[in-house]
């Protein structure tokens, strides 16, 4: 039976996309062989995913100063105590901007670091966890404690790529008794994986509203990359007076116009 939407008849073959702006209405029999045919390239991808990770695994790797020095909540320590113990160790490398207020430090770490908050997984697997940030380390805890992050977070200030430099990133590092190894190493949209959000909205029939979408014509024409990472006290986007999102959330987090240590945005 046809149905009438938006002014627009509707029926099993349902309506171009673009003239409602909204995918097109079918019967549930029309719409489960569509998706089937979806799943069929769905299972392909993960299988090439599973081949592409195979050849991760075989990469060769590189040995770096395991006893390079990191500045912690303990004070100094070498670089190799942050496998606490394990073989395996991944590190996100957080971007710092010195003496910035709170709502001033990246928003593009942000997301990362705030889906990255509990790495109970992880050591569940052998695989230690750690944010290096190239921040000075006195500026990082009341930072860390407005957040409410309690993963481990290290200043690596000072020390050399791989260890520090090269911000917004992913690292995997391999322990042989005092030796460690750099065996992997991701950035750009390769940082997405610590963030299950973006996926989660590639879900969805806008997916992430930005203007780099391939979209029917007709459809919400997107906006520029990243525009939800900052919102203002109501909850808009936006780049002005704004900070990154989940700071709305945390303790002292009022609508003012700085927090932290200076009341200049960098």
């Amino acid at each position: 039976m046809a149905s009438t939407t938006q002014g627009t008849t509707t029926g099993t073959t349902g309506t171009t996309a673009g003239t409602t702006g909204r995918p097109p209405v079918v019967d549930l029999a029309t719409w489960e062989a569509a998706r089937d045919a979806l799943l069929a390239r769905e299972k392909a991808h993960t299988h090439e995913g599973d081949a592409i990770a195979a050849e991760r695994r075989r990469l060769p790797m590189v040995e770096v100063d395991g006893g390079v020095e990191v500045v912690g909540a303990d004070g100094p320590v070498p670089f190799v105590e942050l496998f606490q113990g394990r073989e395996e160790l991944v590190a996100y490398h957080h971007m710092w901007h010195d003496g910035a207020p709170f709502q001033g430090q990246c928003e593009g770490c942000t997301v990362s670091a705030w889906a990255l908050r509990d790495s109970v997984y992880l050591r569940a697997a052998g695989v230690a966890f750690a944010v290096l940030t190239e921040g000075p380390w006195d500026e990082v805890p009341p930072y860390l404690d407005f957040m409410g992050y309690t993963e481990p977070w290290y200043s690596v200030r000072g020390v050399a790529w791989p260890v520090g430099e090269h911000m917004g990133r992913i690292t995997c590092f391999l322990r042989d008794g005092d030796r460690v190894f750099l065996t992997y190493d991701t950035t750009g949209r390769g940082v997405e994986l610590a963030n299950p959000v973006f996926g989660l909205l590639d879900l969805t029939p806008y997916g992430r509203r930005e203007a780099w979408q391939d979209v029917p014509e007709g459809w919400p024409q997107g906006h520029r990359p990243c525009w939800y990472w900052r919102t203002d006290a109501d909850g808009a986007p936006g780049w002005e007076t704004t900070r990154p999102t989940p700071q709305w959330t945390r303790p002292g987090a009022t609508p003012v116009t700085a927090l932290g240590r200076h009341t200049h945005h960098h």
